[in-house]
């Protein structure tokens, strides 16, 4: 009898546990019917790959994607001699995009990559950021650079070079770069971003006059690759950090406006070393009073795949596992919240084969899954 109970136990639990995974993999087949193609490797022969997704919505409600077009091959900067910057739009919450528009490029032999971008929420001006090599004549320098729209990112300014600004004269020769994806406007109206110096630690940059000058916070994040920054509902800064060979992102927090940091892995934030998105999300539009972060990443210790959203209602002390959005092969992301609510999350899928764009609802991620 006891045998029997055994074996029906066993049998009932198998059967409980492949409706959980058919219902997740029916969740999952129905939002990838979702997906909107923006950047893939079959929409011209010419180039080898779209890589690197930044996002933002602008302040009339458009939504801007941008990405790397790598030409000859779907290698970094400093070894290719033409990428170029290239974006779409879009003014219906992400339902339709315009055509690829070029608007970083520069003559063979110089490349422009790894886009990123600010709204100064006062000003409604968008920065888009880029590192800039010189293959031919300067090969291995890196040069730190920016573009302004002031016009919801139809048209955008020369490119304005900000290395002297910041970064310091001894670092001409490092390995250096500002983090693909996104910076900040904080509540206080300063607009702050990340950069990594290989050989010193990430470190943020800021400007206190809606962007006409830039300066480094010359306090070093260590360990920090790229890295991204959201501010917490007390006003702290909390850089979120890609590290290489841990399996997890580490942490750093500061309450005194980047002179000091306090820092530490986060285990529930698994990682394979891959580029990451966090956002704060303001729910007081709902009607709750509390903030809600949204953390985007390859959810895997090993391999970059399977593509997660994860959420916290507490300043980043417990992470809630969230959803996932793909499963396969997943690398970089970027999100952004939608002058509609929603978030949109555009992210690297199947290899760098392709750059797709999904909105989703708050309610959805930190809920049950509703068509």
């Amino acid at each position: 009898m006891k045998l029997k109970f055994s074996l029906i136990s066993t049998i009932l639990v198998i059967i409980i546990l492949m409706a959980i995974s058919n219902r997740a993999n029916s969740q999952e087949n129905s939002l990838s019917q979702k997906f909107i193609s923006l950047f893939n490797n079959s929409m011209n022969p010419d180039v080898a790959c779209y890589r690197i997704p930044a996002i933002v919505t602008a302040q009339n409600g458009d939504i801007i994607s941008a990405i790397d077009e790598r030409v000859p091959s779907c290698r970094d900067l400093k070894w290719s001699d033409n990428i170029n910057i290239v974006m779409r739009f879009s003014k219906d919450n992400g339902d339709t995009w315009s055509e690829i528009k070029t608007i970083v490029d520069y003559p063979l032999g110089q490349s422009a990559s790894d886009p990123s971008m600010i709204l100064d929420e006062t000003t409604g001006s968008i920065f888009l950021f880029y590192n800039y090599m010189d293959l031919e004549y300067e090969k291995d320098i890196y040069y730190l650079k920016m573009i302004k729209s002031d016009d919801h990112g139809q048209t955008w300014s020369s490119p304005v070079d900000i290395t002297s600004q910041i970064s310091k004269p001894e670092w001409s020769n490092d390995f250096k770069f500002i983090t693909s994806g996104r910076g900040i406007h904080t509540r206080e109206g300063i607009l702050i971003h990340t950069l990594v110096n290989i050989q010193n630690g990430a470190h943020l940059f800021k400007s206190d006059d809606h962007g006409a000058s830039w300066n480094l916070i010359d306090t070093p994040l260590k360990p920090g690759d790229e890295s991204k920054i959201v501010e917490l509902s007390d006003g702290s800064w909390m850089v979120n950090s890609r590290v290489n060979k841990m399996k997890a992102r580490y942490v750093h927090v500061s309450r005194d406006k980047g002179q000091t940091w306090d820092s530490y892995p986060d285990n529930q934030l698994i990682d394979p070393a891959c580029n990451a998105s966090i956002i704060s999300y303001d729910m007081s539009n709902l009607g709750v009073e509390k903030t809600c972060l949204l953390f985007a990443n390859a959810n895997s210790g090993d391999h970059r795949e399977n593509l997660t959203i994860k959420y916290s209602f507490d300043n980043g002390q417990t992470w809630y596992a969230g959803k996932t959005i793909y499963s396969g092969q997943s690398a970089y992301s970027e999100m952004t919240i939608l002058k509609n609510g929603d978030i949109g999350l555009f992210f690297e899928k199947d290899g760098y084969k392709d750059n797709v764009f999904v909105r989703l609802s708050l309610d959805w991620i930190t809920s049950g899954a509703k068509d």
